[in-house]
């Protein structure tokens, strides 16, 4: 190749990249009004927003506070928010590593894996519990004392205690009924296959080889210094929240981590690296219920199309003093993750416009 068609190579190259890069902060530029606005608008008091490209982080950044009394401002890099039911999906990936190992087949009997659970008037299967089509009810609404706002530590054994001798809404397979005990039944079932205590075998498989540094479970009784205050609204005020226990049901929704730790494991979901691809499509791919209609979930994972027909695979998640949401685009290969720090955010509608932005 001449001299000067190199040159002329490297130039369109140099144009091609400084294109790029503009199109990347004018998305950011967007991105980031929208946020404020939304921060603004519905008055959260501390929130963080982490975007991925390619396996590159390309925006992240804190907004607010994770405390207001002491003005402590929220980085993306450390300040750890309650992700809710996004652990659901960080389970789930413990699940894929243990088919992996040769340890749970996602087709057997629950069980198999949890011989002294209260035999139900049917029989169901692990990935019916982690698609929400086994009938384990949700929580009683009723009795939010004892099951929204409970303060008493429990093992997660101990937690079963809760809604284990109770029928299940329906015959395994029928309907779909979204359940958080389902998954606190699901991280006895990793604990049991594993044969090692369940917060220990999510450090030790999931959360340390993808460097989550600053994921692990929430404490009641500990004083946590990364952690946020969690707040809610009282009518129109927002206030610090009710303590809460959440340890018995770290699997469903008892984590805490920061918004560029579930971008590291969005990435893994992309391209996997601790679990196979095979297992990965056990969660990724959406069950059905007898009728023949789609749920639109996998095993810990919603899996819906974008815009354009492409794949999304994504996962909310509601606590006391959180409101998150992870999406995973494997086509586009984008993440995007979104914590707060307050209850009851209308959080789908700044997912909806980040999508927009990002995803072309």
């Amino acid at each position: 190749m001449k001299k000067s068609s190199i040159l002329l190579f490297a130039f369109i190259l140099f144009i091609s990249c400084k294109s790029t890069d503009l199109r990347t902060q004018q998305k950011i530029n967007s991105a980031r009004v929208i946020a404020e606005k939304f921060l603004e608008l519905e008055k959260i008091p501390g929130m963080s927003i982490s975007v991925s490209q390619n396996n590159k982080l390309i925006w992240s950044e804190g907004f607010g506070y994770s405390n207001i009394e002491t003005k402590e401002k929220v980085s993306p890099k450390t300040t750890q928010f309650r992700i809710a039911s996004i652990s659901k999906s960080l389970t789930a990936v413990a699940l894929a590593k243990l088919m992996d190992d040769g340890k749970l087949d996602f087709n057997k009997s629950i069980y198999t894996y949890v011989p002294d659970f209260p035999k139900k008037a049917y029989d169901f299967t692990v990935r019916q519990v982690g698609g929400h089509i086994a009938g384990i009810r949700h929580y009683d609404y009723s009795n939010n004392e004892k099951e929204l706002f409970n303060v008493k530590k429990m093992s997660i054994v101990e937690g079963l205690d809760i809604f284990k001798n109770d029928s299940l809404l329906f015959k395994p397979g029928s309907k779909y009924s979204y359940s958080t005990y389902g998954w606190n039944l699901l991280s006895v079932v990793v604990q049991n296959a594993s044969g090692v205590e369940f917060n220990k075998y999510m450090k030790e498989t999931i959360f340390n080889p993808l460097k989550m540094n600053s994921t692990t479970i929430g404490l009641v009784d500990k004083e946590m210094p990364n952690r946020t205050q969690f707040y809610i609204k009282d009518n129109d005020k927002v206030i610090v929240g009710p303590k809460v226990s959440n340890e018995y049901k770290a699997a469903g929704g008892g984590f805490i981590a920061t918004s560029e730790d579930l971008i590291k494991f969005g990435n893994e979901i992309i391209k996997p690296t601790i679990i196979s691809k095979v297992s990965l499509k056990e969660l990724i791919t959406p069950q059905y219920t007898q009728d023949g209609k789609s749920t639109e979930y996998g095993i810990g994972f919603g899996v819906v199309n974008t815009k354009n027909g492409t794949p999304r695979y994504s996962h909310s998640g509601g606590g006391i003093g959180s409101t998150t949401f992870l999406m995973i685009f494997p086509e586009e290969n984008v993440v995007i993750s979104i914590v707060t720090n307050l209850s009851q955010v209308p959080i789908r509608q700044l997912t909806a416009k980040l999508e927009d932005v990002f995803i072309d």
